[in-house]
Protein backbone atom coordinates (compact mmCIF):
# COMPACT_ATOMS: atom_id res chain seq x y z
CA UNK A 1 0.00 0.00 0.00
CA UNK A 2 1.76 3.40 -0.78
CA UNK A 3 0.95 7.48 -0.71
CA UNK A 4 1.97 7.95 -4.05
CA UNK A 5 -0.88 7.65 -6.42
CA UNK A 6 -0.24 6.88 -9.73
CA UNK A 7 2.65 4.61 -9.85
CA UNK A 8 3.12 1.46 -10.61
CA UNK A 9 1.62 -1.23 -8.27
CA UNK A 10 1.56 -5.31 -8.60
CA UNK A 11 -2.04 -6.19 -8.02
CA UNK A 12 -1.42 -9.91 -9.23
CA UNK A 13 -4.62 -9.65 -10.53
CA UNK A 14 -6.75 -8.35 -7.85
CA UNK A 15 -9.07 -5.45 -8.43
CA UNK A 16 -8.04 -2.01 -8.30
CA UNK A 17 -9.53 0.31 -5.40
CA UNK A 18 -8.16 4.05 -5.60
CA UNK A 19 -9.40 5.18 -2.33
CA UNK A 20 -9.64 8.98 -2.20
CA UNK A 21 -9.97 10.52 1.51
CA UNK A 22 -8.40 13.19 2.91
CA UNK A 23 -8.10 11.73 6.46
CA UNK A 24 -4.80 9.57 6.52
CA UNK A 25 -6.72 7.88 9.62
CA UNK A 26 -9.96 7.02 7.11
CA UNK A 27 -7.30 5.61 4.17
CA UNK A 28 -4.90 3.20 6.36
CA UNK A 29 -8.16 1.71 8.16
CA UNK A 30 -10.23 1.08 4.92
CA UNK A 31 -7.29 0.40 3.36
CA UNK A 32 -5.91 -2.38 5.78
CA UNK A 33 -9.61 -3.83 5.53
CA UNK A 34 -10.20 -3.65 1.50
CA UNK A 35 -6.48 -5.47 1.24
CA UNK A 36 -7.61 -8.51 3.22
CA UNK A 37 -10.79 -8.62 1.48
CA UNK A 38 -8.46 -9.19 -1.32
CA UNK A 39 -8.60 -5.97 -2.82
CA UNK A 40 -5.62 -3.68 -4.41
CA UNK A 41 -5.50 -0.10 -2.56
CA UNK A 42 -4.87 3.20 -4.53
CA UNK A 43 -4.63 5.92 -1.66
CA UNK A 44 -5.02 9.56 -2.88
CA UNK A 45 -5.36 12.27 -0.37
CA UNK A 46 -7.55 14.70 -1.58
CA UNK A 47 -9.36 15.05 -5.40
CA UNK A 48 -6.74 16.38 -7.19
CA UNK A 49 -4.69 13.64 -6.52
CA UNK A 50 -7.49 11.18 -7.32
CA UNK A 51 -8.11 13.31 -10.93
CA UNK A 52 -4.38 12.59 -11.72
CA UNK A 53 -4.21 9.04 -10.46
CA UNK A 54 -7.35 7.94 -12.60
CA UNK A 55 -5.73 8.05 -15.61
CA UNK A 56 -2.10 6.25 -14.53
CA UNK A 57 -3.63 3.47 -12.10
CA UNK A 58 -6.88 2.72 -14.09
CA UNK A 59 -8.86 1.62 -11.13
CA UNK A 60 -11.48 -1.06 -11.59
CA UNK A 61 -13.48 1.15 -8.87
CA UNK A 62 -13.45 4.09 -6.91
CA UNK A 63 -14.04 5.04 -3.13
CA UNK A 64 -14.64 8.69 -2.77
CA UNK A 65 -15.17 11.20 -0.04
CA UNK A 66 -16.81 14.82 -1.32
CA UNK A 67 -15.83 17.08 1.66
CA UNK A 68 -11.91 17.76 0.80
CA UNK A 69 -10.06 21.23 1.03
CA UNK A 70 -8.68 20.89 -2.02
CA UNK A 71 -11.28 20.08 -4.60
CA UNK A 72 -14.39 18.97 -3.25
CA UNK A 73 -15.48 15.41 -4.24
CA UNK A 74 -18.81 16.62 -6.67
CA UNK A 75 -16.49 18.56 -8.69
CA UNK A 76 -14.25 15.04 -8.69
CA UNK A 77 -16.96 13.40 -10.13
CA UNK A 78 -18.31 16.36 -12.57
CA UNK A 79 -14.66 16.28 -14.11
CA UNK A 80 -14.51 12.87 -14.29
CA UNK A 81 -18.01 11.69 -16.18
CA UNK A 82 -17.25 15.28 -18.21
CA UNK A 83 -13.91 13.70 -19.65
CA UNK A 84 -15.81 10.32 -20.21
CA UNK A 85 -14.73 8.36 -17.52
CA UNK A 86 -16.97 5.79 -16.25
CA UNK A 87 -15.10 4.50 -13.78
CA UNK A 88 -17.39 3.20 -10.77
CA UNK A 89 -17.17 5.32 -7.94
CA UNK A 90 -19.15 5.10 -4.51
CA UNK A 91 -19.24 8.20 -2.56
CA UNK A 92 -18.45 7.65 1.23
CA UNK A 93 -19.40 10.67 3.30
CA UNK A 94 -20.46 12.15 6.17
CA UNK A 95 -23.36 14.52 4.49
CA UNK A 96 -26.78 11.87 4.85
CA UNK A 97 -29.36 14.00 3.90
CA UNK A 98 -31.17 12.43 1.14
CA UNK A 99 -30.26 16.10 -1.04
CA UNK A 100 -26.72 14.98 -0.83
CA UNK A 101 -27.05 11.75 -2.16
CA UNK A 102 -29.27 12.84 -4.77
CA UNK A 103 -26.94 15.29 -5.57
CA UNK A 104 -24.02 12.56 -5.47
CA UNK A 105 -26.28 10.35 -7.72
CA UNK A 106 -26.72 13.17 -10.12
CA UNK A 107 -22.93 14.31 -10.29
CA UNK A 108 -22.34 10.55 -11.54
CA UNK A 109 -21.60 8.36 -8.72
CA UNK A 110 -22.77 4.84 -9.10
CA UNK A 111 -23.18 4.71 -5.13
CA UNK A 112 -23.22 6.38 -1.86
CA UNK A 113 -22.20 5.05 1.34
CA UNK A 114 -22.62 7.24 4.77
CA UNK A 115 -20.29 7.54 7.27
CA UNK A 116 -19.79 5.99 9.76
CA UNK A 117 -20.02 3.14 7.88
CA UNK A 118 -19.23 -0.80 8.37
CA UNK A 119 -16.02 -2.31 6.27
CA UNK A 120 -18.55 -5.38 5.01
CA UNK A 121 -21.16 -2.66 3.63
CA UNK A 122 -18.88 -1.19 1.41
CA UNK A 123 -17.36 -4.61 0.25
CA UNK A 124 -20.35 -5.87 -0.83
CA UNK A 125 -21.37 -2.57 -2.38
CA UNK A 126 -17.74 -2.58 -4.59
CA UNK A 127 -18.17 -6.08 -5.25
CA UNK A 128 -21.79 -4.68 -7.00
CA UNK A 129 -20.19 -2.62 -8.83
CA UNK A 130 -17.92 -4.78 -10.25
CA UNK A 131 -20.21 -7.01 -11.22
CA UNK A 132 -22.14 -4.50 -13.26
CA UNK A 133 -21.69 -5.97 -17.13
CA UNK A 134 -21.36 -2.80 -19.33
CA UNK A 135 -24.82 -2.36 -21.71
CA UNK A 136 -22.01 -2.00 -24.85
CA UNK A 137 -22.17 -6.02 -24.87
CA UNK A 138 -25.94 -5.92 -26.25
CA UNK A 139 -27.82 -5.38 -28.85
CA UNK A 140 -29.53 -2.43 -30.53
CA UNK A 141 -32.87 -1.47 -29.27
CA UNK A 142 -35.85 -0.04 -30.92
CA UNK A 143 -39.52 0.97 -29.53
CA UNK A 144 -41.83 3.28 -30.74
CA UNK A 145 -39.64 5.55 -32.03
CA UNK A 146 -36.71 5.38 -29.07
CA UNK A 147 -33.38 3.91 -30.08
CA UNK A 148 -30.86 2.67 -28.52
CA UNK A 149 -27.79 1.70 -29.47
CA UNK A 150 -25.04 0.34 -26.56
CA UNK A 151 -22.28 -0.52 -29.44
CA UNK A 152 -22.05 3.89 -29.51
CA UNK A 153 -23.67 4.56 -26.11
CA UNK A 154 -26.16 6.69 -28.35
CA UNK A 155 -30.02 7.01 -26.85
CA UNK A 156 -32.37 8.85 -29.16
CA UNK A 157 -35.95 9.94 -29.43
CA UNK A 158 -37.43 10.92 -32.65
CA UNK A 159 -33.56 11.58 -34.05
CA UNK A 160 -32.91 13.84 -31.17
CA UNK A 161 -30.11 12.59 -29.18
CA UNK A 162 -31.05 12.50 -25.30
CA UNK A 163 -27.93 13.05 -23.94
CA UNK A 164 -28.19 10.40 -20.94
CA UNK A 165 -25.50 9.64 -18.48
CA UNK A 166 -24.81 5.96 -17.55
CA UNK A 167 -27.51 5.34 -14.73
CA UNK A 168 -29.88 6.98 -17.42
CA UNK A 169 -28.80 4.37 -20.34
CA UNK A 170 -28.78 1.73 -18.41
CA UNK A 171 -32.36 2.42 -16.90
CA UNK A 172 -33.73 3.47 -20.58
CA UNK A 173 -32.04 -0.02 -22.00
CA UNK A 174 -34.10 -2.31 -19.22
CA UNK A 175 -36.93 -0.69 -19.84
CA UNK A 176 -36.58 -0.73 -23.58
CA UNK A 177 -36.13 -5.26 -23.03
CA UNK A 178 -39.56 -4.54 -21.30
CA UNK A 179 -41.82 -2.43 -23.33
CA UNK A 180 -45.60 -2.69 -21.30
CA UNK A 181 -43.94 -4.34 -18.38
CA UNK A 182 -44.30 -2.94 -14.91
CA UNK A 183 -41.03 -2.72 -13.29
CA UNK A 184 -40.37 -2.91 -9.52
CA UNK A 185 -38.18 -0.14 -7.82
CA UNK A 186 -36.56 -3.59 -6.43
CA UNK A 187 -36.08 -4.74 -10.39
CA UNK A 188 -34.33 -1.17 -11.24
CA UNK A 189 -32.13 -1.26 -8.20
CA UNK A 190 -30.83 -4.86 -8.88
CA UNK A 191 -30.33 -4.73 -12.51
CA UNK A 192 -29.70 -1.00 -12.95
CA UNK A 193 -27.50 -0.96 -9.73
CA UNK A 194 -25.88 -4.34 -9.02
CA UNK A 195 -28.27 -4.90 -5.61
CA UNK A 196 -31.13 -4.31 -3.47
CA UNK A 197 -31.26 -0.99 -1.91
CA UNK A 198 -32.54 0.24 1.37
CA UNK A 199 -36.35 -0.25 0.23
CA UNK A 200 -37.17 3.38 1.73
CA UNK A 201 -34.87 5.40 -1.06
CA UNK A 202 -36.07 7.19 -3.45
CA UNK A 203 -33.09 6.68 -6.00
CA UNK A 204 -35.19 5.25 -8.70
CA UNK A 205 -37.87 7.90 -8.66
CA UNK A 206 -35.27 10.06 -8.84
CA UNK A 207 -33.08 8.83 -11.95
CA UNK A 208 -36.92 7.91 -13.48
CA UNK A 209 -38.01 11.56 -13.44
CA UNK A 210 -34.52 12.75 -15.11
CA UNK A 211 -35.19 10.28 -17.66
CA UNK A 212 -38.71 11.29 -18.49
CA UNK A 213 -37.61 14.84 -18.41
CA UNK A 214 -35.07 13.60 -21.23
CA UNK A 215 -37.81 11.77 -23.54
CA UNK A 216 -40.33 14.57 -22.96
CA UNK A 217 -37.83 17.23 -23.75
CA UNK A 218 -38.37 18.36 -27.67
CA UNK A 219 -42.09 17.78 -26.72
CA UNK A 220 -42.36 13.87 -26.89
CA UNK A 221 -45.69 12.41 -25.26
CA UNK A 222 -45.35 10.67 -21.58
CA UNK A 223 -44.21 7.24 -22.11
CA UNK A 224 -42.89 6.46 -18.66
CA UNK A 225 -45.46 5.98 -16.34
CA UNK A 226 -45.72 5.37 -12.63
CA UNK A 227 -47.59 2.92 -10.94
CA UNK A 228 -48.39 3.51 -7.50
CA UNK A 229 -47.16 1.37 -5.42
CA UNK A 230 -45.49 -0.95 -7.56
CA UNK A 231 -42.88 0.91 -9.58
CA UNK A 232 -42.73 2.18 -13.30
CA UNK A 233 -44.01 0.97 -16.66
CA UNK A 234 -43.10 2.17 -20.73
CA UNK A 235 -46.00 2.46 -22.90
CA UNK A 236 -45.19 4.31 -26.00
Amino acid sequence: MSEQPGGSSETDGRPTVLLVDDDPAIRRAVSVGLELEGFAVVPASGGRAALAAVGTVRPDAMLLDLTMPDLDGLEVLRQLRADGEEVPVCVLSARDEVDDRVLGLEAGADDYVVKPFALEEVVARLHALLRRRPASQQQRVTVGDIELDPATFVAARDGHDLGLTRREFELLHLFLRHPGEVLERKVLHEEVWGYTFDPGTNVADVFVGYLRRKLEAHGGERVLHTVRGVGFVLRV
